[in-house]
């Protein structure tokens, strides 16, 4: 499922971009212009995190912060300022929030950000791929005493599905996690990498399989 993320942003055309980009990377938007709104909505219906800028026409960023704790809002807040000093972090920190970004930003690094609060505001649930585990000294995949080893990228890959399991991840984040920022990768690249890791897992007889998402990605389950 889409994650839900409530933005909070005065600026339209910062606003507008947050909303195009997110929905573009896999996530399920509403933005408004002003806290109150962004307080209704996140009280009405519960969001998987928030995006508040601190510099609103109507309220504090913080103060507002404030106020989605104090009425039970427990999603993870990503604060965004202008502001970059020591005092102006704690204070966002101090009043719920869990991280902070700050403008001129890279769009990557919000989407990045914010895909890491989600992970960690996930409840933790039973692992459904009973022994099989990444081994990062040997940078092997290994299930009770046998494993295969990984090239570098192969290990990153196998990292995200494992660490999604069940959950479609999509292929441009594969790419992210396997390759490092602003790399050309091909589509068949991708497809190669998986087929290779499908062929080891296979053959560790591994209680798992990689399953295609046609035209979106992949998953492990």
């Amino acid at each position: 499922m889409e994650p839900r993320v409530l933005i909070v942003e005065d600026d339209a055309e910062l606003r507008g971009i947050l909303v195009r980009g997110l929905a573009e990377e896999g996530f399920r938007p509403e933005a408004t212009p002003n806290g109150a709104d962004l307080l209704r909505r996140a009280v009405a219906e519960p969001a998987d995190a928030l995006v508040v800028d601190i510099g609103l026409p109507d309220t504090d960023g913080r103060d507002l912060c404030q106020a989605l704790r104090a009425q039970g809002v427990e999603a993870p807040v990503l604060f965004l300022t202008a502001r970059d000093a020591l005092v102006e972090r704690l204070s966002g920190f101090r009043a719920g929030g869990d991280d902070y970004l700050t403008k001129p930003f890279a769009f990557a690094e919000l989407v990045a950000r914010l895909q890491a609060l989600l992970r960690r505001s996930r409840p933790e649930e039973p692992s459904e791929h009973g022994e099989l585990r990444l081994d990062p000294t040997r940078h092997a995949v290994a299930l009770g005493e046998r494993s295969s080893s990984l090239t570098p990228t192969e290990y990153r890959l196998l990292g995200r599905l494992l660490s999604e399991s069940g959950s479609v991840v999509r292929r441009r984040e594969l790419v992210r996690a396997g390759w490092a920022e602003g790399a050309i990768v091909h589509e068949n690249t991708l497809d190669a990498y998986i087929s290779r890791l499908r062929r080891k897992l296979l053959e560790l007889e591994a209680p798992v399989e990689i399953l295609t998402a046609h035209g979106v990605g992949y998953r492990l389950e």
